[in-house]
């Protein structure tokens, strides 16, 4: 919404400096984005009319012309323009004049002296326009400042209407919450009802949706001058706004509605056929819009239809079949109200903008139609009136509208919500400055908003009304105050932040993926044909819920890659949805991790792409980092987006806690990656619980070693093996771990043999050889027992 600010000044009389009036509506809640000025700085420049345009003798596109300044002596100018004529009213640049990167000073061109310059828009810095001499009004009158007659010495404000005050898309709704929040005394203008004339044409109205169409106004005008222009200053006001002028009964109804708000139309009287009906668009009805393009209908939208059918798109845009020509000398003025519910979303779905549809979706005062028809009806009476014009009587229909209501507001409830003490008489006084209606009670007062406020309903708004009124930067600053109870916190738990920088140290980024997902990705890295669909998704390719992050890992995965990135290590932390739409409440928070290319980054010892690259291990590794001192096992397992041979199901403490292995080659092949990552996901839940801290004092006595080497069956992994043997519960057992297996021809078909490193110590003695080999011969008959183990000989 552009405003000028001298208009502004003209509706609310103020000595406010310009900033200062900008920071008074922006603090009142229509924030002004931008203040502009009409025209750069120039001087010594005034209108000028063209006495006489003669050739130039000694070239043939220039003429040499004289003008009239203002006082007795004619100008000589020498010009170009291939528009300069005799009668011709533009602005004249005077020797000494200061343009926007020019001065003016009398030279000869080519042997005729010219004593100033007759301008173009462009050499004022109006306009882009260097087709010829700006043409004024006819009435200006030579030697006035072009900055006076132009009105350039103004400051146009663009201000950030929200949705919810429609009320403020004019001048007048401006002004008149600049007017509230200041304490100033308005200065509207008047328009006083216009009489009819002995005409008694009118046009027959019929409201079919009472509940769309709450009333409609109108008005037949004859014998209008179809060669009547509009006055500089309405073009002048228009452009202000933001709004091109195109023809005077057009720009009339534009006016009012930048003035006051009301949405207007003026049809053709002469292509009317009939009388008009306000009704909701039949089946396979088209309208021609007067933008030119050819809409259908919907059963929704608003018609104003004649005997031949639609005419315009209620409170939208006219039809092109009854539109205002430059012959039209009978109009019929329209002015109404339609309910915004009815209108709103119509303009895209005729695929076009408008101005009106804009208004009467956010809601328009139902009080301004018949004052809309009233000014339209004078001002097409001055600007185009002739001595045959006649006006008719004004027609109304009327529909269902809005009624009054009555919402009672506590004084109590209005200092608590705002937090400082506001007296009742400063309350009352605030809300009838914006125009409500305010019964005055003991307790409470009882509140009727005004007719152009929609967004005013329940206590909650007159409430936010008073603190907007009195001043958003009164209210004082104070911190809440509130007793919080310390709760304990296990010593074990590590919170999410902590995982995630612990997850970074380890040389992995963090990336954050959009929730929902393509179902495609759901169908082939999770096997789920029951995902959480959404009902109104932001696209197409993005309509479940995810219930695995390997998806967006995978996605960005590519996106790294197709920028250039040869190692890629990345990590997640985020929800999940498990289940269906209708029981979709188990909504675990997940880590995943996935790595691709060399295992550590491009150095001078080790790495890039002919070092190794980053496998099953790796990534096993860093688990294991993250886990500390919580025992881990991994168990081989089946898993749809993973290589069935290489990929393991994640347990702490019997219980399945995540999924880790190489993508499935189906999908290495599909996403389009050269070489298949790893990834792995898991609970957060069980990284946070962390491992209970216990004491253990540094036992002094000496470490006793022995190694042994066990036959075992192929089948037979290590983590059921290390399982069995801390199972065992030995004290003074400290180390078990494998250092060297072996397969040969030495060994029976489906054998290994696996060495392990048993390391031992007790706190209290020195552990003697028949100790140790008292606790090894437990461990290798356990072994053998449950897994057939034999010793290597």
């Amino acid at each position: 919404m552009k405003i000028s600010v001298n208009r502004l000044r003209e509706l609310v009389p103020t000595t406010m400096s310009t900033e200062e009036l900008a920071q008074s509506l922006t603090m009142a809640g229509l924030e002004v984005e931008a203040i502009d000025t009409l025209a750069p700085q120039f001087s010594k420049v005034c209108v000028a009319r063209i006495v006489s345009a003669d050739p130039h003798p000694n070239a043939e596109k220039l003429r040499v012309c004289r003008v009239e300044v203002g006082g007795k002596d004619l100008l000589q100018i020498v010009c170009g323009a291939p528009n300069a004529r005799v009668g011709l009213t533009v602005p004249c640049a005077r020797v000494g004049a200061k343009l926007p990167g020019l001065e003016i000073r009398a030279a000869k061109l080519r042997g005729v002296e010219s004593f100033g310059m007759l301008c173009s828009a462009a050499e004022l810095g109006l306009s882009s326009d260097q087709s010829g001499l700006m043409e004024l009004a006819p009435e200006a009158e030579p030697g006035v400042d072009i900055r006076q007659w132009l009105g350039l010495d103004d400051e146009i404000l663009t201000l950030k209407v929200t949705p919810n005050r429609g009320d403020c898309l004019s001048y007048i709704g401006v002004a008149r919450d600049f007017a509230a929040v200041t304490g100033l005394a308005t200065a509207f203008d008047v328009s006083n009802p216009v009489e009819p004339t002995d005409l008694t044409l009118t046009v027959p109205v019929t409201i079919s949706n009472r509940e769309a169409c709450g009333q409609y106004f109108g008005r037949v005008l004859t014998g209008l001058d179809i060669n009547a222009s509009s006055p500089e200053w309405l073009r002048r006001r228009l452009e202000q706004a933001g709004l091109r002028p195109i023809s005077p009964l057009v720009d009339i109804t534009n006016l009012v509605m930048i003035e006051i708000g009301q949405p207007m139309h003026a049809f053709d009287f002469s292509k009317l056929k009939g009388g008009i009906d306000v009704r909701f668009a039949r089946a396979g009805e088209q309208l021609k819009l007067l933008t030119g393009v050819e809409a259908a209908l919907d059963k929704d939208i608003l018609a104003i239809s004649d005997e031949t059918g639609p005419i315009a798109a209620g409170g939208v845009m006219g039809g092109e079949s009854t539109m205002c020509s430059v012959t039209t000398s009978n109009v019929f003025f329209e002015a109404a109200w339609f309910s915004p519910e009815a209108i709103r979303g119509k303009a895209k779905v005729l695929g076009v903008h408008s101005d009106a549809a804009y208004r009467f979706e956010r809601g328009v005062d139902p009080s301004l139609a018949r004052r809309a028809i009233e000014w339209a009806t004078q001002l097409a009476r001055d600007i185009c009136g002739t001595s045959t014009t006649q006006i008719g009587p004004i027609i109304a229909a009327r529909g269902s509208l809005p009624q009054n209501q009555v919402t009672q507001v506590r004084y109590k409830r209005v200092e608590h919500l705002i937090g400082m003490p506001i007296e009742v008489r400063t309350q009352i006084e605030t809300l009838k400055r914006v125009g409500c209606q305010v019964d005055a009670m003991e307790a409470a007062m009882q509140v009727v908003a005004p007719s152009h406020r929609f967004d005013l309903g329940i206590e909650e708004d007159f409430i936010e009304e008073i603190a907007r009124i009195h001043g958003y930067d009164r209210i004082p600053e104070r911190l809440p105050e509130s007793t919080l109870a310390m709760l304990p916190v296990p010593s074990s738990y590590t919170d999410p932040s902590t995982i995630k920088r612990m997850v970074a140290r380890l040389g992995y980024h963090e990336v954050i993926n959009y929730s929902f997902v393509d179902p495609e990705w759901e169908m082939d890295l999770c096997s789920n044909t029951g995902a959480v669909s959404l009902e109104n998704p932001i696209s197409s390719n993005m309509t479940v819920m995810r219930s695995s992050l390997v998806g967006g890992l995978i996605a960005s995965l590519r996106y790294n890659l197709d920028q250039g990135e040869s190692r890629v290590r990345l990590f997640e932390v985020g929800r999940c949805f498990v289940g269906s739409a209708a029981d979709a409440t188990v909504q675990p928070e997940r880590l995943g991790l996935v790595a691709y290319g060399p295992r550590v980054p491009e150095q001078w010892g080790e790495g890039g792409q002919k070092g190794p690259r980053a496998e099953f291990f790796s990534v096993k590794g860093d688990l294991e980092l993250l886990l500390g001192q919580r025992r881990i096992e991994f168990e081989p397992a089946i898993h749809p987006a993973f290589h069935p041979g290489r990929s393991a199901s994640i347990r702490i403490e019997g219980h399945v806690a995540g999924v880790i292995g190489e993508l499935h080659p189906r999908w290495v092949q599909k996403y389009s990656l050269r070489t298949a990552p790893i990834l792995a996901e898991i609970g957060t839940g069980v990284i946070s619980q962390g491992s209970k801290f216990r004491f253990a004092d540094f036992s002094r006595m000496q470490r006793v070693r022995r190694d042994i080497a066990l036959n075992f069956s192929e089948s037979c992994s290590f983590a059921s093996i290390r399982s069995a043997v801390w199972g065992m519960n030995i004290p003074v057992l400290c180390e078990f771990e494998p250092f060297d297996i072996y397969r040969g021809p030495s060994l029976p078909s489906g054998q290994k043999s696996v060495a392990f490193r048993v390391v031992m110590q007790d706190t209290e003695r020195t552990l003697t050889d028949i100790d140790a080999d008292l606790i090894v011969s437990k461990i290798i008959d356990v072994l053998g027992e449950k897994f057939g183990a034999t010793i290597r000989k």
